[in-house]
């Protein structure tokens, strides 16, 4: 009987054995964590907007600067010079409804790309989710689309413009997918900068060719019908002619063009998230 306690003792004391396995699937993207540091995100996105326009004589007036003269420059090439059609709505109105979405796309292409790097020492000492980074520059971004969308609201009371009242609800739906899409660009080219620098050379280019790429300065019904499913790959182009078709009425709203540029904006964010997960763990190395 003592014999068997003894065994019985000896068996409870046995060292077990811990697998230990690395994480698969929405698990290894550790999305938690953003809630446990949500107070930095919030920090982030503040010291974002301060450097941003910091030692600026203007401050946040540029936010409405830029866009107001990319205006004027659109409205005297395509509407004076070239006479595009904009479906007999203000050319004002038409492109900076278009401005908006866009800003906020640029500001993660520039901003978004550059935030690892630019903020190479907290990265290389401290411990946080890296994806808090371009994510703060996406946020910030939004302060400006905002400040924008005021001067949009001016240039409809100015032309005496009616809304489309019974569709503007659908407007934060398109806000979400800008943010889905700038954020999903920001992740890929933020962790690709860490590796390669040549996205900083890149991305003046990038900006440029995205641009007239998309229907920001036109119509997207100036482009052919059999070429208009190839041209919503661009997922962009769905963002301008959601926010066109939620804030002015104008083009086809949902239709197959528009769920294609969904589709890939979603695929964009999702590659993006894992991209970036896969390539967290060598940031603080490659810097």
């Amino acid at each position: 009987m003592r014999k068997k306690n003894l065994m019985t003792e000896l068996t409870k004391h046995e060292p077990t054995t811990v697998y230990i396995k690395p994480s698969k699937g929405l698990s290894s993207l550790n999305l938690r964590d953003l809630w446990v540091y949500r107070e930095l995100i919030f920090f982030m996105v503040w010291r974002d907007i301060k450097v941003k326009y910091k030692q600026t004589l203007l401050g946040m007036a540029w936010a409405v600067i830029q866009p107001v003269m990319t205006m004027l420059v659109f409205t005297f090439l395509f509407d004076r010079v070239a006479k595009l059609p904009t479906d007999n709505i203000p050319y004002p109105i038409f492109s900076f409804t278009a401005l908006l979405p866009w800003g906020l796309f640029v500001t993660a292409l520039n901003q978004g790309s550059r935030s690892l790097v630019a903020h190479n020492n907290m990265v290389t000492k401290i411990y946080f989710p890296r994806l808090i980074l371009p994510m703060s520059s996406v946020f910030a971004g939004l302060v400006d689309f905002a400040i924008a969308f005021v001067i949009l609201i001016v240039l409809m009371i100015y032309y005496r413009f009616v809304p489309a009242w019974s569709l503007i609800w659908t407007l934060p739906l398109f806000l979400l997918l800008a943010i889905v899409t700038a954020l999903g660009v920001a992740l890929w080219l933020s962790a690709i900068n860490v590796q390669y620098r040549d996205v900083n050379q890149a991305l003046p280019f990038l900006t440029q060719f995205w641009l007239f790429a998309t229907p920001v300065a036109y119509s997207a019904s100036v482009i052919s019908a059999k070429w208009q499913i190839l041209y919503s790959l661009n997922p962009m182009a769905g963002v301008v002619n959601g926010f066109r078709w939620a804030l002015l009425g104008t083009g086809n709203g949902p239709d197959i063009t528009l769920w294609v540029s969904v589709g890939i904006s979603i695929l964009i964010f999702i590659s993006g998230l894992f991209y970036f997960r896969s390539m967290e763990k060598t940031f603080a190395d490659t810097i």
